[in-house]
């Protein structure tokens, strides 16, 4: 059985500080077991949003540096841990597993980053989260939350 869309929103962000808000609000309505999926053209704001979500709910001097080399990093929060992934490099979904994925799956919030590395392995439970660059520099931000149909 497929999954559906059971919600979408779609806001305009015409700063980095609406971004930020709007990351603060997801964070707030984070539970254990999400999963983020984050797409969108480098620069379009994936590294902002994660900052300020995981920031908002580990403290704001949290440093929160770009996993774009390490792959993953986690962070604790008073809330659930977070696993932040940025799959940019990795060449083979099955390289997911070498980095913590089904633990992070059972037991954290998971934000990721250049989700469509993960081929048939994205989660049908997801909250997809497109970036989309406007000409005029804002950007629309689209959250769908994905979810198998009720039986």
């Amino acid at each position: 059985m497929g999954t559906q869309v059971i919600m979408e929103r779609i806001i305009n962000s015409e700063s980095e500080s609406a971004t930020i808000a709007f990351a603060q609000q997801c964070a707030n309505e984070a539970q254990k077991g999400d999963v983020f999926t984050l797409s969108g053209p480098l620069g379009a704001g994936k590294s902002v949003f994660c900052r300020a979500f995981i920031q908002y709910l580990a403290g704001y001097e949290t440093n929160v540096p770009s996993p774009t080399f390490t792959l993953v990093q986690t962070y604790e929060t008073n809330k659930q841990p977070i696993w932040h992934f940025d799959l940019y490099r990795i060449e083979d979904p099955s390289e997911i597993y070498e980095i913590g994925w089904e633990e992070a799956l059972s037991e954290g919030i998971l934000l990721v980053e250049w989700p469509e590395r993960l081929g048939t392995l994205i989660p049908a439970n997801k909250k997809g989260i497109t970036f989309e660059i406007n000409r005029d520099d804002s950007r629309n931000i689209k959250l769908t939350q994905h979810g198998r149909p009720k039986a």
